[in-house]
């Protein structure tokens, strides 16, 4: 390996970058490898659940929601009929969301024959619920996609798996020899992710 790539490497092992960057095992101002929960702030919860429930946010929402277009969930309940719906009990759900004692309904399950065989198994939740996910979604990121890593590309906003391989071909190009994929799954409060050296506090 090159003195110049060495370096490279190096630096970007030991500096931070304040975008969600690992930080080196090992190494002094590093992170334990041990995610540990913060404390919830009651306060910082209800005013986000005030942004959820902003108009203007809802608005956005349901628009992707009818761009998105999508079937019934479990309660029949379609894109058209969900628009009659929430001018009625949209008080009530909204105050359930404040509250924090809105129950989602079940997804229901679709099964689409692949075409090489087999079937893939799809959650269609409830117009209503998708609703409120995507305005969840709309808060949350626009917090939190900035502190992601810029070497991050799956489901964010102006980012595609197309361009994860064209970075990874520049890789190659200026003489890089390994990429790395991982996956994250959060679950019941804890991260669980494919490096095993990395456990739940």
């Amino acid at each position: 390996m090159s003195g110049t790539r060495r370096n490279i490497q190096y630096s970007l092992a030991l500096e931070p970058r304040g975008r969600g960057e690992a930080l080196g095992s090992g190494s002094e101002g590093t992170e334990p490898l041990v995610a540990k929960p913060g404390p919830e702030s009651p306060a910082l919860v209800e005013q986000l659940m005030e942004e959820v429930c902003d108009r203007e946010n809802l608005e956005r929402a349901w628009k992707r929601v009818q761009r998105n277009k999508g079937g019934p969930g479990v309660d029949g309940m379609t894109i058209d009929d969900a628009k009659a719906y929430l001018r009625e009990h949209w008080p009530g759900i909204r105050a359930q969301l404040l509250e924090g004692t809105y129950q989602p309904q079940p997804v229901k399950r679709v099964e689409i024959p692949k075409p090489d065989g087999g079937v893939r198994k799809l959650g269609v939740p409830c117009v209503i619920d998708r609703l409120i996910q995507q305005a969840l979604l709309q808060v949350l990121q626009e917090r939190w996609d900035p502190t992601f890593s810029e070497h991050s590309y799956g489901f964010r906003p102006g980012r595609s798996a197309h361009q994860a391989v064209a970075q990874a071909q520049r890789y190659v190009a200026e003489g890089y020899r390994y990429a790395g994929q991982s996956h994250f799954k959060f679950e019941r409060g804890l991260w669980r992710g494919m490096c095993p050296s990395i456990r739940p506090a």
